[in-house]
């Protein structure tokens, strides 16, 4: 067990490299674009070929030993320390409990209706009940090693959100506490009460703009270019690196087999389907896996930038267009020029370079399938958010067009908890959706609750006499026997 909990000694040698002009930069500063061309940023450890001097056989051994530490520092994404920001030191790792999310499969009935079997790994079990925190875990350790490095008094987190960016940020924030203090950006009307309170109850100043989420992320862009502030979107690339852990821990949960297998995530801002892409590439680049999994994007035809980029078939012929975006139940998802788009690209082009075409493909859904699928697998016992819903509806429709067999297994990303979208669900089952959604409940699932027995009755009988009609009420309309 004493092997479990050491932290480990390898030090990587870490830079920022632009994905659009090829130029490095140093990590002693906070920058999320290239100052030369304005590109997204990836985190590139120089060293990384060190690490191939253990088998992957080795690699599996330690990883699995791990999870069973005890040591803080290793409880959670950071059991995977080498493979995403080995230049962290124990003192600056921050664990509030993420990482380790479960993964559930489909109970008999679901399956069968799906047509394969396939499971939810359910982030929202992390501990502002959404997949953010396995970033801010990485950021927010990244930025407490520079305010110990740097001696810095005051440093201000910003971030745009529809509702789990400001959450995590917020959380993660609060408990470091002094010198960080959180301020979010929230699209006015576009984020559920539930998400509303969770950054004002960790003690965030939050700012409302009109608009949607691309307005406040060009807000915040601002800030970040013109003063100095920690931005937290998924421009910032320790994030990406943290979310990495999401790919490590399927494969885990796989027992490192990731043969027939296949991942859906929802499309957003694409931070996270190109962490789960990276995390696959890094297993498979030390032999610690030696296939790589299929993996669909998802996306709402409310939102869907990438999926029309991919929808052309020829490489050679397609061309990225941002997307006016409409209203779509999968909130966090409601991205129409998602800044990870290079990085999306710059992944997919080597998974498919490994694992021939169809290791990456794009699916577009309607908002009607997202809310009925929400609403049926939550109905066989998950607790799957609206985005949830959005690839198990990707799912279907890969079932659909005949791109997934039978035989394969499928890992569905809720990326938060059930709870957060409990407004959506209201709606579904009340048919009070606005008509710019364009859902409307399916009558073999909306169960919404009935009044049972008059409230005048209440007034006008005893109450042994209400009691006893309105037992004998329920009993009529359930079909019950008298004893």
């Amino acid at each position: 067990m004493k092997k479990a909990s050491v932290f480990p000694e390898y030090r990587g040698n870490m830079e920022y490299y632009c994905l659009g002009c090829g130029k490095r930069f140093g990590i002693d500063e906070l920058l999320y674009t290239c100052p030369e061309c304005g590109g997204v940023f990836m985190l590139d450890n120089l060293d990384f070929k060190k690490l191939s001097e253990r088998t992957g056989k080795e690699w599996r051994e330690l990883f699995d030993t791990r999870a069973a530490s005890k040591n803080t520092a290793l409880r959670g994404i950071f059991r995977f320390y080498e493979l995403m920001a080995p230049v962290l030191e124990e003192e600056d790792i921050v664990y509030l409990g993420e990482g380790n999310t479960p993964i559930i499969e489909a109970n008999d009935h679901l399956a069968e209706k799906a047509g394969l079997r396939f499971a939810f790994k359910n982030d929202g079990q992390n501990p502002s009940a959404s997949f953010k925190d396995r970033g801010m875990a990485c950021a927010f350790s990244y930025l407490k090693a520079l305010v110990r490095k740097h001696g810095w008094d005051e440093v201000l987190t910003v971030c745009a959100s529809t509702g789990d960016t400001s959450a995590a940020a917020a959380l993660y924030a609060s408990y470091i506490g002094s010198p960080l203090k959180s301020v979010v950006l929230l699209p006015h009307g576009k984020v559920t009460p539930q998400q509303l309170s969770q950054p004002l109850g960790s003690g965030a100043t939050v700012l409302e703009i009109p608009g949607v989420f691309d307005d406040c992320m060009k807000v915040v862009e601002n800030l970040a270019e013109n003063y100095r502030v920690a931005l937290l979107n998924s421009k910032n690339s320790w994030r990406i690196l943290g979310q990495e852990s999401y790919a490590f821990e399927v494969a885990q949960w796989c027992d490192w087999d990731l043969k027939g297998k296949c991942v859906f995530i929802p499309v957003g801002n694409a931070g996270n389907i190109t962490a789960v892409m990276g995390g696959f590439l890094k297993l498979h680049r030390l032999g610690i896996i030696s296939e790589l999994p299929r993996v669909f994007g998802v996306q709402s035809h409310h939102a869907d930038p990438v999926y029309q980029y991919y929808s052309v078939e020829d490489p050679a012929k397609r061309v990225y267009k941002p997307v006016t975006v409409t209203p779509s139940v999968a909130q966090a998802a409601m991205i129409g020029n998602p800044v990870s788009f290079p990085r999306v690209k710059h992944f997919a082009e080597q998974f498919e370079a490994i694992g021939g075409k169809g290791s990456f493909q794009v699916l577009q859904v309607t908002e009607q399938s997202i809310m009925d699928s929400m609403i049926e697998a939550n109905m066989n016992g998950h607790i799957a958010c609206t985005q949830g819903g959005e690839c198990y509806a990707g799912l279907k429709r890969a079932k659909e067009l005949g791109l997934i067999a039978e035989d394969e297994f499928a890992i569905l990303d809720a990326t938060a908890h059930a709870l957060k979208f409990s407004g959506f669900q209201d709606m579904y089952f009340s048919n009070s959706f606005p008509p710019q959604f364009g859902v409307q409940p399916d009558t073999a699932l909306a169960n919404a609750p009935e009044l049972v027995i008059e409230e005048s009755a209440k007034a006008e009988l005893a109450p042994e006499a209400f009691t006893e009609a309105a037992a004998k009420t329920i009993a009529d309309k359930l079909g019950l026997q008298s004893k």
